[in-house]
């Protein structure tokens, strides 16, 4: 299973974070909050928001990328903050 999750700080809470990964996302959240991801460390601690699961790899990557773009983002944003 392959997850497109979404974060938002705690310290920050108009920043967000879109990610994908084969971990579970709560897994996943506990890496970010340990401040082992380069891009989101300076915002931590990060609360999971949602995630979406879905089966084939390619799938999940073009989730991401369309969550990460302009329409995608405002998308989530509506409906998940």
């Amino acid at each position: 299973m392959y997850h497109v999750y979404f974060l938002r700080s705690q310290l920050r809470p108009d920043k967000t974070y879109v990610g994908f990964t084969e971990l579970d996302p709560h897994q996943r959240l506990a890496v970010h909050n340990q401040q082992r991801v380069p891009s989101t460390a300076r915002y931590a601690p990060w609360n999971l928001l949602a995630f979406v699961a879905v089966r084939e790899r390619p799938t999940a990557l073009g989730l991401e990328r369309y969550f990460k773009s302009g329409s995608g983002h405002a998308f989530w944003h509506k409906r998940f903050i």
